[in-house]
């Protein structure tokens, strides 16, 4: 058939046999731009709005699970590590970029230079978490610059980072899915169940918006409603 001849309604039947929003979206996107492009019909499709994202909640670790994951990790560079995702709530990138300078042993608080946004923001730092760092850093000396050295110099990788925490994790017996990133939903839905603040939450994570915040919120609900 001739595409203009095609009724509105048998278009919305073929976008809602995906159960997908992505999918359905990826479908509508397509065919608007072929009835506005090729068929020269830009209104054809005004009517069908897009589908709405899911909105999935991030599945934190608990003040357990974390402490866990932590005691059955034996590699002394791997933990520091994680004590800074999971204890510290920074980002991947701010971990492989963070330098020994960086840390301020004095004030208590780790200087974030150029995170996410090209921002600079200072991180607290808790006394057992900065032993364990002054130890990795006595124990291993890296070279690169950088606080945590690659396997064949420069910087280490976000991949290798994931796929010990993966593997650190199933030895811990934890079931969720588990990424470095995961390390700080979990320090900032600890810290919302504990009563602090979420503008204060979100000034240590670095949150331009509150509603970026108020995720960890509900998903602190979400987990105490189950």
């Amino acid at each position: 058939r001739e595409p203009k001849e095609i009724p509105t309604e048998e278009i919305k039947k073929w976008l809602l046999e995906k159960t997908s929003p992505n999918t359905r979206n990826h479908r509508l996107c397509s065919i608007k731009s072929f009835y506005e492009l090729t068929v020269k019909m830009p209104v054809k499709l005004d009517k069908i709005p897009f589908a709405k994202k899911e909105e999935k909640l991030p599945l934190p670790l608990s003040h357990e699970e974390t402490k866990m994951l932590l005691n059955t990790c034996t590699n002394l560079k791997h933990k520091a590590i994680l004590v800074l995702l999971f204890g510290c709530g920074m980002r991947v990138s701010d971990v492989i970029n963070l330098r020994p300078e960086n840390i301020d042993r004095f004030n208590d608080v780790i200087h974030i230079i150029g995170g996410k946004g090209a921002k600079d923001r200072i991180t607290p730092l808790g006394e057992k978490i900065l032993k364990l760092l002054e130890l990795y850093y006595k124990t291993y000396k890296p070279k690169s610059g950088y606080m945590f050295d690659g396997q064949f110099g420069g910087q280490y990788s976000q991949r290798s980072i994931n796929l010990f925490i993966k593997e650190v994790g199933k030895k811990a017996g934890i079931k969720k899915h588990l990424h470095s990133h995961l390390g700080r939903h979990s320090y900032a839905s600890q810290l919302y169940s504990t009563g602090t603040d979420l503008s204060k939450i979100g000034t240590i994570l670095g949150h331009k918006s509150e509603k970026t915040t108020r995720i960890y919120a509900k998903t602190t609900a979400s987990i105490i409603s189950n």
